[in-house]
């Protein structure tokens, strides 16, 4: 039975009210415990979060540094795992997590894989957030091996992924000057364009406890556009998710233009009114009718709340991008 040495590496900055969940859950993981490590990075935690990981058998590295890949590559630099887990302070992962990683790797050509994120706990953000149309972590349905990346969701999710270790010395570690969102994404693409498989499991799942509030979710969602943005502006078009964002904000503006010169114009010719109401309105109750069926029951008065997220969150995610593109 193919069994490597495992390191799971969690970065974490001021997790105190997150951290115990996760640790108790690793100390629940079913694997050999002399081929298993645990490293945990502090970014330099004031909340008492280093105390509590004090009082576990893990190792704590402290890196006073910010920077979510900086984190993530002293962990690497202080671990020595033939398989590299990845997850973060806010979730929690099952018993067979790392059996179910492992599995994936007795194919020597599989240089990457990654899971599906589920809500922890079952309010209604976060059930938003595993049921939009624009998830917020990434979710698999099916298995998949692929030999590149398919923008925007073929991609493991950065708190459910793992790593051949050899592939870091032939692509090098995380880039640390990628932060806001999408930080692995860039990495998994030298990984693939190296010549590895990447694998997408949907039974390998970890809890992830969602946004509690909206304020949280659209600032979530604001950096994560702004970290798409920030891709485009230090690796430039050859990534295909940086690719895929600069797309993805054109059709939002050339949407968006649509909208107000319709809007403006529309004083004048009043024949204007109906393309001003297809383009600008119909995106919410189609939305709204495409939850309704979806959300078939009782909970089908979720369905013009969810429309609504959907849209609030296409403009936090725009203007991020907007932002990034300016500012970084």
């Amino acid at each position: 039975m193919y069994k490597p040495t495992v390191s799971i590496i969690v970065p974490v900055l001021n997790a105190r009210d997150t951290i115990v969940d996760l640790l108790d859950s690793l100390m629940r993981v079913d694997y050999d415990r002399d081929k298993l490590e645990i490293v945990i990075v502090d970014g330099g935690s004031t909340d008492g979060t280093q105390d509590l990981i004090r009082s576990y058998p893990v190792r704590m590295i402290v890196e006073r540094r910010r920077g979510l890949n900086l984190a993530r590559n002293t962990g690497l630099r202080n671990s020595s795992g033939e398989i590299v887990l990845f997850t973060d302070s806010d979730c929690v992962v099952p018993e067979d997590w790392v059996k179910r990683i492992v599995r994936n790797f007795t194919d020597s050509n599989v240089g990457c894989v990654g899971g599906t994120v589920l809500r922890y706990d079952d309010s209604l953000l976060s059930r938003y957030a595993d049921e939009s149309v624009m998830p917020v972590l990434r979710r698999f349905r099916k298995r998949k091996v692929l030999e590149n990346v398919m923008p925007p969701l073929d991609y493991p999710a950065g708190c459910n992924m793992a790593f051949r270790r050899e592939v870091f010395d032939k692509v090098g570690e995380f880039n640390e000057e990628i932060h806001h969102g999408f930080d692995e994404d860039e990495l998994v693409e030298r990984v693939c364009n190296a010549g590895y498989k990447m694998v997408l499991d949907p039974e390998v799942v970890v809890m992830h406890k969602h946004r509690g509030s909206l304020k949280g979710l659209l600032k979530q969602t604001f950096s994560y556009g702004r970290g798409g943005t920030l891709l485009l502006r230090k690796v430039g078009f050859k990534s295909r998710f940086a690719r895929w964002n600069a797309a993805f904000l054109a059709a939002f503006l050339i949407w968006l233009l649509l909208c107000i010169s319709s809007a403006l114009l529309s004083f004048f010719h009043q024949v204007l009114i109906l393309p001003l109401l297809l383009s600008s309105v119909l995106p919410l109750p189609s939305l709204t009718a495409y939850y309704a069926w979806k959300l078939s029951g009782r909970r089908i008065l979720e369905a013009p709340l969810f429309a609504c997220l959907d849209m609030l969150r296409l403009f936090a995610y725009c203007s991020g991008e907007i932002i990034g593109l300016i500012k970084g």
